[in-house]
Formats: C-alpha cells, sequence, structure tokens
C-alpha cells in the first residue's frame, strides 16, 4: 500500500490498483498458446476481454459489451485471495464463500458506491443468469479449452481429463452461445481423433 496519507478516494483508488495488481503473479493450470509457462490471471482476463470484444457477435442475444468486459476484467480478482481452482476439481464447489469473503475484503478497498457496483457486477457474473453474465461465463470457459487443444492435450492430458468431462463441465459456453458450443463439439472430437483427449474414462485409445 501508499506510504502516504490514503484516507482520499483518490487514495483508495490507487491503493486499489496496487492490490489487484497481484494477479499478474496468479497462475492459471493451462499454459500459453505460445509458450512454454502456465498464463497468469492478468493475461487470462486480458485475452477474455478481446474475445468478447471480437466474438460478442455470436451470443445468442444481444449484449452489453461494455458491461461484458467489466465482468471479465474483474471476476478473477478474488483469486489473489484464493487461488486458481481447477475446474475439475472435485473441491471446486466449497470455494464460493472463500471467493465472496475476497471479493468484499478487496473491492473493500474503495469507497462504498465504487466498491457496491464492482462487487454487484461480480456477484452478476457468478449468477449466471443476465445475458451478459451468460455470455461472459462462455467465453471464460473458451479460452482454456483453445489452450488445451492448441497444446496437443495441455492440462487435458495431466489431469486424465476426458471429452465427456470437458463437455460436461463447460455447458456455460451453450448457454451463451450455442454456434460457439458448436464449434467446442468439434473441437472435442478432433481433440480425441489426435489423441489429445480420451472420449471418456473406459476408452483405452486404440482404433477400432
Amino acid at each position: 500500500m501508499l506510504d502516504i496519507e490514503t484516507g482520499s478516494k483518490l487514495g483508495k483508488q490507487l491503493n486499489f490498483i496496487i492490490e489487484i495488481d497481484k494477479v499478474k503473479s496468479i497462475l492459471r493450470k493451462a499454459k500459453l498458446v505460445h509458450e512454454d509457462r502456465f498464463e497468469n490471471d492478468a493475461e487470462h482476463s486480458w485475452t477474455i476481454c478481446m474475445m468478447a470484444l471480437t466474438l460478442h457477435e455470436h451470443a445468442d442475444f444481444a449484449v452489453d459489451i461494455d458491461k461484458v468486459i467489466k465482468m471479465l476484467l474483474i471476476h478473477d480478482i478474488v483469486e489473489i485471495d484464493t487461488g486458481d481452482t481447477f475446474l475439475y476439481d472435485v473441491a471446486r464447489s466449497g470455494s464460493k464463500v472463500k471467493e465472496i469473503l475476497a471479493a468484499e475484503r478487496i473491492f473493500g478497498i474503495l469507497e462504498d458506491e465504487q466498491k457496491m457496483d464492482l462487487m454487484s457486477l461480480w456477484i452478476e457474473f457468478e449468477q449466471k443468469e443476465t445475458p451478459e453474465a451468460k455470455f461472459a461465463a462462455a467465453i471464460d470457459r473458451l479460452e482454456p479449452v483453445l489452450q488445451n487443444y492448441l497444446n496437443e492435450g495441455g492440462s487435458w492430458k495431466a489431469n486424465n481429463i476426458t471429452c465427456e468431462m470437458v463437455l460436461e463441465n463447460n455447458q456455460d459456453i451453450k448457454n451463451g452461445s450455442k454456434e460457439i458450443w458448436e464449434f467446442v463439439l468439434k473441437l472435442c472430437d478432433s481433440a480425441v481423433e489426435k489423441g489429445y483427449l480420451k472420449r471418456s474414462l473406459n476408452d483405452t485409445g486404440e482404433k477400432i
């Protein structure tokens, strides 16, 4: 935090910016497409914002793209406190309380009005009920699917993830864009053909 008087609104906003700089050091479970290292949360947020900006015409409904981008910029800030949880981790469902506490702490650095604005956006994203939240969630899920495919299985192979598991755990894509979901179905079929994914846990990988 800044070691000068920070009681002003500006001081609180600057301290918030300094705090969220920590997302640059939160590593995710998928590697970058063009570099052999794990992506961090800041890189993920930037990428999915660009994806949303580029792909929003494929949403199943009209969306306020500015609102979508705001959601995508803030949705993983809580991982400063909680860390990144692997999508396929069975313990993932128990992380919600920790995330709420993290959101309260981090957004609470700001004055009440701005805190509540960001908390409201974060909660809307988590609930995935509005058009913007549904599309934002779809894009958030799409990026690691693309990364793992382009990395020839990446964290899928490392964690024995199957095509069935990818489709079951990425329904948010289907809920935001049927067109993008159809692409993901084809991509998973291709991943199975290339040996990046097994079809199911019973799949031996042998050609029939």
